[in-house]
This record gives C-alpha cells, sequence and structure tokens, in this order.
C-alpha cells in the first residue's frame, strides 16, 4: 500500500521536435520533470495535501523515481493549431475533506479559456462532492461566485501549457501537471 500524498506542486511545459515522443520529452524537460518515471493517477487531491511552489518541490525529486502525477497532454503537428494542457485544482476548506483535481486537454483554446475550462471542471466536481447544488449551464463565473458564498471551497486554481503548433509541421507537445509527493508534513502545517 502506497502512502498517502502530503503535498503537490504544478508544473508545466512545452516541446518542439520532428517526433511526437522527442517533443514530449522537451515538454516533460520544460516542467522540470523529465527525469521521473511518471505514474498518472486519476483527480483526487488528498485531505490535507499541501500546494507547494515548483521550486519547492523540483528538488525533492530523484532521477527514476517513480512519482505520481495528474498529468494533461496534447500535441499536434498542424502549423498554428492552438493546443492547451491544463491543470484545475479545487481545494475545500475543511482540510480533512478531499479535493479534486482536473486534467484538460484541448485544441482551439487560448491559455485563459483552458484554465477556466479546467478550474470548472476541478471546482464542480468539488461543488457535486459537498453537496452544494448548481446550475451546471451557469457560466463559469456565476458559479464560481456561488462556490465562494458557500465558504466550503477554499479557492480553486488553474496551471496551463499553450501553445501553438509550429510553422514547419514539426510536433508540438504541451504538458501541466499537478505532482505528488511524501515528504512528511511538519507540524504545525
Amino acid at each position: 500500500m502506497f502512502p498517502v500524498p502530503t503535498q503537490v506542486f504544478l508544473t508545466r511545459g512545452v516541446g518542439v521536435h520532428k517526433q511526437p515522443l522527442t517533443a514530449f520529452e522537451y515538454a516533460l524537460r520544460d516542467a522540470d520533470i523529465e527525469q521521473q518515471n511518471l505514474v498518472t493517477v486519476s483527480s483526487i487531491l488528498p485531505p490535507r495535501c499541501r500546494l507547494i511552489t515548483r521550486e519547492q518541490g523540483v528538488p525533492t525529486l530523484a532521477p527514476g523515481e517513480i512519482t505520481f502525477c495528474v498529468m494533461a497532454r496534447t500535441e499536434t503537428n498542424e502549423p498554428g493549431r492552438r493546443i492547451a494542457a491544463s491543470i484545475g485544482l479545487a481545494r475545500p476548506k475543511d482540510p480533512s475533506v478531499y479535493g479534486y483535481i482536473s486534467e484538460h486537454h484541448g485544441f482551439g483554446m487560448t491559455e485563459t479559456e483552458a484554465g477556466d475550462y479546467a478550474e470548472d471542471l476541478a471546482a464542480s466536481m468539488l461543488a457535486s462532492t459537498l453537496g452544494i447544488e448548481f446550475d451546471p449551464d451557469a457560466a463559469w463565473n456565476e458559479r464560481k461566485k456561488l462556490y465562494e458564498t458557500t465558504d466550503l471551497i477554499v479557492d480553486t486554481l488553474s496551471f496551463t501549457a499553450a501553445a501553438t503548433g509550429a510553422d514547419d509541421g514539426r510536433w508540438t507537445c504541451a504538458v501541466a501537471a499537478a505532482v505528488f509527493r511524501f515528504s512528511p508534513v511538519e507540524a504545525g502545517e
């Protein structure tokens, strides 16, 4: 049995190369997680899992380590095609309750549009778990205001890698990831 992650950090990257796998590798390098054996997991943010910065998280990684993450990945070799990979995060106010992480892989969206979409996905999943009634057809900004007034959700955010397909037809890859860490949480945190 694996321990429950105690920390998570968000990262993103973009890579371009004539081979799609190498473009993916370059995107992982840009995100600073290329030396990991990445295992993608689903969308639960564990209770009491603390959000840390990329600058705090990356130094805790060891080359070759099995590293769990929620990852969004998208790629294209179509010149000028917009791509975006986005992670959304929604944390409940009560730290003993789990939150949600969403991943979105999109085409034709701007960085802001993809980020809002991923954030909306995570917040909607958390809201439904917490029993917050909402209109799923309402605009994201309307639902976000509702979530803020319930006092059950502490915050939502997104982290997005967006790019445009290379003009020469090389593969362009965008990745965004929520990377879990198992460092012990110090007293008082």
